[in-house]
């Protein structure tokens, strides 16, 4: 006779109000980390802040929130409805047994009102909290430090310029557990020691680890490490980073500083310095002077996640080790008796390269997660690279111009690489799409150009 699965709870969700379309696969992906599975049944309005959640037990919820940063806060709901009315009568039909443990004599508690989208004045909030009393509060209220909270949330729409007189949703919860969006301000580039021009906002980062499904003692590697902003979110996670670079200056902390009103780098800036400040040396392995069109890496499984962010020509131009017989972009000069010499590397032939590279050393069920740069009057899904060993888990774009943004990409690794594999994207009819990558620089400039000429048009109206 087979075991019953365990009964769903429902759960609500407040999120923040940014980066809307990356909060989905980030929950998504923790509840798969957490043992849990995001059903079709839940009840997501997409770019809501509430969402209710149907999941097996308090302590994956909680694991939940140690991770995320685009979710504020859970409850466990015990009401909802769209008017007080039907709130109320949610309430009522709550099971009596489940509310009780929260509610004894020798407790102590405090209700709390939120708002979406619409500011109460005390007096209102006093009389909702009043209209609760046919719930058996028995404990003492404390508003300095209860045992138990109750939240109640008003949802007043999404338009700022129609806001409704009663709310559109209303919940009532006991709150669980905060999610992680004071690492925002901790890990803020701002604070941080060793930046560069293309160091990644701490926000993003974080993000971009929980799609990727970072955990402790997990090997993170990111093959265009730059400053290390994504190492940092990793190790922060418990895994262990590495990464390389062509930039010998920025592996070895030297050259000109990317901050205002310093002219060049201190003596300990570099990436192991940047671990060190957040306590976290401990999980760095080590960043190389490498190029990550060609082979360092022994052959096999290596990475439990790659995540990167590769350069696409806008403050940092894509490169590779070329040769005196090459086309010869530059001879640059690293150091005193350190010369290398570099040519242009297409953005086409970085992506290919990627996935290549990820199909061939993540372990089995291990994510890449990247970003890719999009000319948006041209986008069609067609154009996002694709690899057999490889399923595409998510797709995210974030706006930079009114024509231009990058999506994150996250795939995951679902069939070994076998050496047929190799080069099975040069096969594929889709390949010619894939060089629309290679112009990025100049359409994103030609935007610009073009702004910056209708501004002055504008001005001389």
């Amino acid at each position: 006779m087979a075991l019953a699965a365990p009964a769903l709870r429902r759960y609500l969700l407040l999120l923040a109000q940014e980066h809307l379309e990356f909060r989905l696969p980030e929950i998504t992906s923790l509840l798969s980390l957490c043992g849990g599975q995001f059903s079709g049944e839940q009840e997501i309005r997409v770019n809501s802040p509430f969402w209710i959640l149907n999941i097996p037990s308090e302590e994956m919820a909680r694991g939940l929130m140690k991770r995320t940063v685009c979710a504020k806060s859970i409850f466990e709901l015990w009401g909802h409805g769209r008017s007080a009315g039907e709130l109320y009568a949610s309430l009522k039909n709550y099971p009596t047994d489940k509310m009780l443990p929260y509610l004894q004599s020798d407790s102590t508690y405090k209700i709390h009102i939120h708002t979406f989208n619409k500011t109460l004045t005390q007096a209102q909030k006093i009389k909702k909290i009043d209209a609760l009393e046919f719930l058996p509060f028995k404990g003492k209220v404390n508003l300095k430090n209860p045992e138990h909270i109750f939240w109640i949330l008003e949802d007043y729409g999404m338009n700022p310029n129609d806001v409704p007189e009663d709310p559109i949703h209303l919940y009532f919860g006991r709150w669980i557990a905060d999610g992680q969006r004071e690492l925002i301000e901790s890990y803020s580039v701002k604070k941080r020691h060793f930046i560069g021009n293309t160091s990644m906002d701490a926000c993003l980062s974080f993000i971009m680890a929980n799609h990727a499904r970072v955990k402790p003692n997990d090997v993170v590697y990111d093959p265009f490490v730059g400053t290390g902003g994504l190492l940092i979110s990793s190790a922060h996670f418990g895994a262990y980073v590495c990464g390389t670079d062509i930039d010998y200056n920025t592996i070895h902390g030297l050259g000109k500083a990317s901050r205002k009103n310093q002219k060049w780098r201190g003596p300990d800036e570099n990436i192991r310095a940047n671990l060190r400040q957040y306590g976290l040396e401990k999980y760095y392995l080590d960043a190389l002077v490498a190029d990550s069109s060609r082979p360092i890496w022994r052959e096999g499984m290596l990475f439990d996640a790659i995540i990167t962010d590769p350069p696409y020509g806008i403050r940092e131009a894509p490169r590779r080790m070329g040769s005196q017989k090459e086309t010869v972009k530059s001879v640059e000069r690293s150091t005193e008796n350190h010369f290398f010499v570099s040519s242009s590397y297409h953005l086409s032939d970085i992506f290919f390269d990627l996935l290549k590279f990820a199909a061939e050393h993540l372990v089995m069920g291990g994510r890449l997660v990247y970003w890719l740069p999009i000319y948006r009057p041209e986008y069609t899904e067609e154009i996002i690279p694709r690899h057999p060993c490889l399923k595409l888990i998510s797709n995210c774009e974030q706006m930079l111009s009114s024509h231009t943004s990058r999506r994150l990409i996250t795939m995951e690794k679902v069939k070994e690489f076998k050496d047929q594999d190799e080069n099975s994207y040069l096969l594929d009819g889709q390949y010619m799409p894939y060089r629309g990558h290679n112009s990025f620089r100049e359409k994103y400039f030609s935007g610009v150009t073009k702004r910056i000429a209708k501004e002055e048009k504008d001005n001389q109206k």
